[in-house]
């Protein structure tokens, strides 16, 4: 775990530096600060997109899984655009397309809708028991 934060660090060292040196040290800081305001709003409106993903999931525009993934993604994308590094913001960025993938693309299969739909219809059966004829006359030897 030590190695996965320190690779991490070192990763995101490098490609500070490494895009600082080619667009400038004035331009590194705009995109840092706009990154983390643009990030610092989007946690801000995490909650409203958070009700929507779950009221598609009422309406059974995602399943359980797709809603809870997009939540998720789309809360730490905003943090990891809000930490100062280039890395960061790929991942924050990666992370917020993947949302917005699963908002357009994710949807739940028709065939499940389907099937949902058919068995609707049946709301007024009512289960019953059967009792097997044979075990009814193996009650009436024995008395």
């Amino acid at each position: 775990m030590l190695f996965l934060i320190v690779g991490y660090f070192i990763v995101e060292l490098l490609a500070s530096i490494k895009v600082g040196i080619t667009i400038g040290f004035g331009w590194s800081v705009i995109w840092v600060v706009a990154t983390s305001v643009l990030g610092a709003i989007l946690l801000r409106l995490s909650p409203y997109a958070i009700m929507d993903t779950f009221n598609n999931l009422a309406f059974k525009k995602f399943d359980i899984i797709s809603a809870q993934n997009a939540a998720i993604a789309y809360i730490l994308g905003a943090i990891l655009l809000i930490i100062p590094g280039v890395f960061s913001d790929i991942l924050g960025v990666i992370l917020l397309l993947y949302t917005i993938y699963l908002r357009i693309f994710a949807k739940i299969p028709d065939d499940i809708n389907h099937f949902n739909n058919k068995n609707k219809g049946d709301s007024d059966v009512i289960d019953v028991e059967i009792i097997d004829s044979s075990s009814s006359d193996h009650s009436a030897s024995k008395r």
